[in-house]
């Protein structure tokens, strides 16, 4: 088992920065993949960004691609999620997850689960 929890969420205005943390507990940080999601109100959860087991390698999808950058720090059990440019539509609950050994984008793969932060932008 692996406890995620998410932190950093809040209002911003529109062109501004967040960034994202999300701690784990239980087993070992750098044994997962680690990935972030997002959810708005009436739509589908979606992917937005995934770092593999050391940081060495990272997607994004491309509506955040060149706004926002995942990393992790396994020493800290942390991954993180540095949002600049933010646009009203950015706003959404976002959740960090865990895979032992998918590196895709499907959220249905991921096995754990924070329990989210709001990021509101406002126009």
């Amino acid at each position: 088992q692996v406890q995620l929890v998410e932190s950093g969420g809040g209002l911003v205005q529109a062109g501004g920065s967040l960034r994202l943390s999300c701690t784990a507990s239980g087993r070992t940080f750098g044994n997962y993949i680690m990935g972030w999601f997002r959810q708005a109100p009436g739509k589908e959860r979606e992917f937005v960004a995934r770092i593999s087991w050391t940081g060495g390698s990272t997607d994004y999808s491309e509506s955040v691609k060149g706004r926002f950058t995942i990393s992790r720090d396994n020493a800290k059990n942390t991954v993180y999620l540095q949002m600049n440019s933010l646009k009203p539509e950015d706003t959404a609950v976002y959740s960090c997850a865990a895979t032992p050994d998918y590196y895709g984008s499907s959220w249905s793969r991921y096995a754990y689960w924070g329990q989210g932060t709001q990021v509101t932008v406002s126009s």
